[in-house]
């Protein structure tokens, strides 16, 4: 029996591509229906992320005109990762596998066939979409993203190099996704935790149909923090193992400073002493920076917070 797919795909303020890209998806489903591949119940799911355009607009006249598109409406802007867990857990149990893709047509929609092969044919529960190549980033995008994915990996972070959340997820695998309770939501490394049988697909990626880009380097700087500071305590055991360095070290130049008063050698040094001063002031209050991030993190996943609120949806 042919599994149902439902196709997961955030969207904000995506009013200039959504009406291109949704054409693609459905030629995309209509076609593995007829090959087999998956059952005529399959979906496409549009999440919209409390855009204030008319994306959730456009989301509801195509669920009104074809059956093949559904839509969920969060109550105001959560950010890419809670919207695309809404969505993922919003349809986990009205299908048996899920592709999580973005809404700008970027990602290579002809890998959808190989990770539903992938999972017919080899049972894989998960399938990660990894980029071939980063030819058609610039070259400080490309080196930024490369080494961020390098820098998780030396922490100690489970990441695949070079994906981001173009992936094939079981309604099994996602069962136990649920269970996990971040409220400090970084998938990309959560979804490799959860085991199970996997496979990498590989592909090229698109530039951008229309409209702009979403994620700016600001937005990429914080999601790369957040996902530093959401899977790993490495960076406060570097700051420990540093401090204690610094301990050793002053405590030889305490030593050194009063046998030289002792002899008699003291020299004045007040420009070495503010460099010094300077210095360890700035990597104090760095790293209270750091442990206090990871403090943040704490105060908010005790407070249990939903992750995200569905305001409106065409699901039955």
């Amino acid at each position: 029996m042919s599994p149902v797919l439902y196709l997961v795909i955030p969207c904000y303020n995506e009013e200039a591509v959504l009406p291109v890209t949704a054409g693609i998806f459905r030629e995309k489903l209509l076609s593995l229906i007829q090959t087999g591949s998956i059952s005529e119940k399959s979906r496409a799911v549009f999440i919209n992320d409390g855009s204030s355009d008319s994306t959730w607009t456009i989301i509801r006249d195509l669920s009104k005109n074809d059956e093949i598109f559904e839509g969920i409406s969060l109550s105001r802007n959560r950010g890419h990762q809670n919207a695309l867990l809404a969505g993922l857990m919003t349809v986990k149990d009205r299908c048996d596998i899920t592709v999580s893709l973005d809404c700008d047509g970027q990602d290579d929609i002809g890998a959808v066939d190989e990770m539903v092969a992938a999972y017919n044919d080899e049972g894989c529960e998960i399938v990660y979409g990894i980029r071939g190549s980063r030819k058609s980033d610039s070259f400080f995008k490309r080196f930024s993203a490369e080494s961020f994915y390098r820098l998780l990996n030396s922490m100690g972070a489970e990441v695949k190099f070079n994906h981001a959340d173009y992936r094939l997820i079981s309604s099994r695998a996602l069962d136990e996704l649920e269970k996990y309770g971040e409220v400090n939501l970084y998938l990309r490394g959560l979804v490799p935790m959860l085991g199970f049988k996997s496979k990498d697909v590989f592909y090229e990626r698109h530039e951008r149909i229309a409209g702009e880009s979403h994620y700016p380097l600001g937005k990429m700087l914080a999601l790369a923090f957040n996902g530093i500071t959401s899977l790993t305590v490495k960076p406060i055991r570097i700051i420990t193992g540093f401090g204690f360095a610094v301990s050793i070290l002053s405590f030889i130049a305490i030593i050194w400073a009063v046998i030289r008063a002792l002899t008699g050698h003291t020299v004045a040094g007040w420009a070495s002493m503010t460099c010094i001063i300077c210095f360890f002031c700035g990597i104090i209050l760095l790293s209270l920076g750091v442990i206090g991030e990871y403090i943040g993190k704490i105060y908010l996943e005790t407070k249990r917070r939903p992750r995200y609120i569905i305001e409106e949806s065409t699901l039955d």
